[in-house]
């Protein structure tokens, strides 16, 4: 059965979910906020987000889904894993918030039709996200550019870090220029969206969010040039720019790239290897390597994970890791056997930038915008509902008069 119009309160719904996922650990601000207050607005929108779902969907229509289906699976791993209670209280409000998060996608899944409605909004909120950091950078340079963070940007009006940021432009920008190849959108309005994005990605010096959306982007692209004259010639154009800036601007990309971090450093990957050295020769009980230690905030040994595997083996082990390959492999897979159209190549590209982020970002097994990224891949991959048929007009009534024929 067909899903319908698509309400409009279905965008603010994934805008609240944007905004849960925000987080509440960031740079200094502006204005002080206290973290407790910044929990209860990102926690409250979740469950306004809930909230209004369930009131749009009464009926308790949903589809099937697959990436939900699994996402439900991790949701009882996380449960199991953080019942003993080993990484706090705090798990158990991690797996409620999952729940939450799980339960609005489920009821947001009737409007899921293969389309590209879900795209704009997702496009519109975290624009929205990048104007508040744009207007923090105008209002208070020495604030949006810290030293605490090597002179990269941050959100001085809501704590956002420059991985963040880096993140959340590199997505608008791809999913923007598809829609322009697309011709779903003027260029007009995509510049507006595209350039300032370029610059507030440039300004985080983010490395990861970088490589996302180029590797991203190539594959999204290269899904297009069979069907695509406007694909063909993008793509032959990103290759001599590609060129011409790798041959000019050796120095300056180096320079940036390595942020002025030492080889070893570098080859450390920030201090991240590390931490992922120590986190695999911790001894662990049977239990705790298939199931983990319970939801937790994505740190070991006091310093952050940064790798979605590893976060989840740890909180949620060799079950929970197998869950998150098997949803980047079934989207992936679903992606793959879709014939061409822009909606796949959307759906590659956020397939591939969250398989890519995932070496050196974590959040694939907890509420996080890699989660809504990936829910967005699997609305445009969800087959188009079939219209509900029309019903049999009634038999018409005849008078016994008109039944008589005029020829005797």
């Amino acid at each position: 059965m067909g899903g319908g119009p698509t309400p409009k309160i279905v965008g603010t719904v994934w805008g609240l979910l944007v905004l849960n996922t925000l987080g509440s650990a960031g740079a200094k601000t502006i204005v002080p906020l206290p973290r407790s207050l910044i929990q209860m607005v990102t926690m409250g929108a979740l469950v306004a987000a809930f909230a209004l779902a369930l009131a749009v969907n009464l009926r308790l229509r949903i589809r099937a889904s697959a990436y939900v289906f699994l996402l439900t699976l991790l949701l009882v791993t996380s449960v199991i894993s953080s019942a003993n209670l080993e990484s706090g209280f705090g798990a158990l409000f991690r797996c409620a918030r999952l729940a939450l998060f799980v339960g609005t996608l489920w009821l947001l899944s009737r409007w899921w039709d293969g389309d590209l409605t879900f795209v704009r909004h997702h496009i519109r909120m975290y624009f929205a996200v990048l104007g508040s950091v744009a207007v923090g950078l105008v209002a208070s340079p020495g604030a949006a550019l810290p030293d605490l963070y090597g002179g990269r940007l941050v959100g001085a009006l809501w704590p956002l870090t420059p991985p963040q940021i880096g993140q959340y432009a590199a997505v608008i920008i791809g999913l923007t220029v598809l829609l322009v190849l697309g011709r779903r959108t003027d260029r007009v309005s995509a510049a507006v969206v595209i350039v300032p994005s370029l610059v507030l990605l440039a300004l985080t010096h983010t490395r990861t969010a970088t490589l996302g959306l180029f590797l991203g982007l190539a594959l999204a692209i290269g899904s297009l040039l069979l069907t695509s004259a406007a694909a063909r010639r993008f793509f032959s154009w990103a290759v001599l720019c590609a060129t011409v800036a790798a041959v000019g601007f050796a120095s300056m990309l180096q320079a940036w790239f390595l942020r002025g971090q030492s080889k070893e450093n570098f080859s450390s990957l920030t201090g991240r290897a590390k931490v992922w050295d120590a986190l695999l020769a911790a001894p662990r009980t049977t239990g705790q390597k298939w199931f983990g230690m319970g939801l937790g905030d994505k740190s070991f040994g006091g310093l952050p994970i940064d790798n979605s595997w590893l976060a989840v083996y740890n909180e949620q082990g060799l079950v929970g890791v197998t869950l998150v390959a098997a949803i980047t492999i079934v989207l992936g897979g679903v992606a793959l056997l879709r014939p061409p159209s822009l909606e796949r190549a959307c759906a590659i590209f956020l397939i591939s930038y969250c398989a890519i982020a995932s070496y050196t970002e974590a959040g694939l097994g907890d509420a996080s915008p890699y989660l809504l990224h990936l829910a967005l891949a699997a609305s445009l991959l969800a087959a188009p509902a079939a219209a509900a048929p029309l019903a049999p007009l009634p038999p018409r009534h005849i008078p016994r008069w008109a039944r008589r024929s005029e020829v005797p």
